[in-house]
């Protein structure tokens, strides 16, 4: 070595730990960007062949393309057997999928060259079979290829590229498969497949644009639907959640406390069903001797009979808003009793001592207290009004403007074969769910932040 060399050494300082740890760390950050890169492209190029796949002209009598079995002919096969054999052979091959599934979630992330090579063909092998095994037809047999091989790649590449070592985000992502293929397949499909429906006339051959919407609007059914459905979003969830906190207030401490919840909880173990059949003997009517309670006082008092669920306009919404109310009370009662109790009496007693009445007491302690938990009732209560269907269909079906949102939308489907009348009905009444839904998150959010 030359005295030069020796010089410039001995001139240079090493790098302290601070360095060395910001040199690693914008290594990892440029690793990291480059695998987002790449995942992003890969991600991309899976949407265009999926939009090349579902928009590719159709080629009539085209025969099934699988790998000479699949999940469609395993089904057929099943619904031919014994049905004392067909639950054995689900259970078994539930069973072996996922036996399949936790021996390489134990085994893939390990190191080794003979896991590396598990986990390259796995990441390869499993989304090719699973694709073929939904039979794809002949002119498709390429992109659903093409998109299992991507996949695949992805995969491979994001985990083999992971901060936590080669094996964990794997590891995770098949853990995880079985429950995001439920949630696709179950949920994420039909939302998209009902929403391109909505633009669609009822037989889901012609594109008709905004029509459908349109039709929610201005026709009467749809019309009535909306604002019904508005009217029960508002009214159930208030009326409901204020007589549950008056029940769990009054109640709380009170001899036969027990008692007195399960028969004010009683109501919400009734079926809808069972509930709109019990109120409909409540509202009868017909001419001569009276059934209905209603209709029995008031022919008592010398009027004429009423005919209640025909009165217009909202009467008839109104009485049953009454019957939901009803079941929904005692679960409200229920969570706010809970919410009560948990209250610090220190609270109650200290604006006690000074000289706060009951009804102050009430609305600066107790309240602000429950709060989480009345979002949570009247959120809840809300949810189950839009989604109503049953008390509608058992007391009124639907007729003298008393249809709601979710009822109209099986009416429309199964009455008139309107399809496409009915996905924009399913597509309303889902936005009217979501900002509940966003709102009960937040809440939700904002108390773990307290605590």
């Amino acid at each position: 070595m030359t005295d030069t060399t020796k010089v410039s050494e001995a001139t240079e300082p090493p790098l302290t730990g601070t360095a060395h740890s910001d040199a690693k760390e914008a290594g990892i950050a440029r690793r990291r960007r480059l695998t987002v890169i790449v995942v992003t492209i890969g991600f991309i190029l899976i949407a265009a062949l999926i939009l090349l796949m579902v928009t590719r002209p159709p080629v009539e009598d085209a025969r099934p393309t699988s790998l000479g079995f699949s999940f469609n002919s395993f089904m057929r096969w099943l619904g031919d057997l014994n049905p004392l054999l067909q639950i054995p052979i689900v259970l078994v091959a539930f069973f072996a999928v996922v036996g399949i599934i936790l021996l390489l979630i134990e085994y893939a992330p390990r190191p080794g060259k003979f896991y590396f090579w598990l986990r390259l063909v796995t990441c390869f092998a499993i989304p090719v079979v699973a694709f073929m095994l939904l039979r794809p037809y002949q002119n498709a047999v390429i992109y659903v290829i093409g998109i299992a091989v991507l996949l695949g790649a992805l995969l491979f590449w994001a985990d083999y590229r992971a901060r936590e070592g080669a094996g964990h985000l794997y590891q995770l992502i098949l853990f995880a498969t079985p429950a995001l293929t439920l949630l696709v397949v179950g949920l994420l499909y039909p939302a998209v497949a009902t929403f391109v429906q909505s633009f669609f006339d009822k037989t889901g051959a012609e594109f008709v644009g905004m029509e459908n919407y349109i039709w929610v609007f201005t026709n009467p059914q749809g019309f009535w639907s909306v604002i019904n459905s508005i009217i029960w979003v508002i009214v159930a969830p208030t009326f409901a959640t204020i007589i549950g906190l008056a029940y769990a207030v009054f109640i709380d401490r009170a001899r036969g406390e027990k008692v007195l919840k399960v028969l004010i909880f009683m109501p919400f173990a009734i079926s809808f069903v069972g509930a709109g059949i019990i109120w409909g003997f409540m509202y009868d009517y017909q001419q001569g001797n009276q059934l209905g309670l209603l209709n029995a006082i008031v022919t008592a008092f010398g009027f004429e009979p009423v005919a209640w669920l025909s009165i217009t306009p909202l009467v008839n919404t109104l009485l049953l808003l009454v019957v939901f109310i009803w079941s929904q009370t005692g679960l409200a009662m229920v969570i706010l009793s809970a919410a009560v109790k948990a209250v610090p009496t220190e609270q109650i007693e200290a604006a006690a001592l000074d000289g706060a009445s009951a009804w102050q007491r009430f609305r600066n302690v107790t309240v602000p207290g429950i709060r989480s938990s009345i979002v949570v009732v009247v959120t809840t209560i809300a949810i189950g009004a839009l989604k109503i269907y049953d008390i509608v269909a058992v007391m009124t079906g639907g007729r003298n403007d008393s249809t709601v949102l979710a009822f109209e939308m099986v009416n429309q489907q199964q009455r008139f074969q309107s399809y496409g009348h009915s996905a924009a009905l399913a597509v309303v009444l889902f936005i009217f769910v979501v900002p509940l839904i966003v709102f009960n998150v937040i809440q939700i959010r904002k108390q773990r932040e307290i605590r």
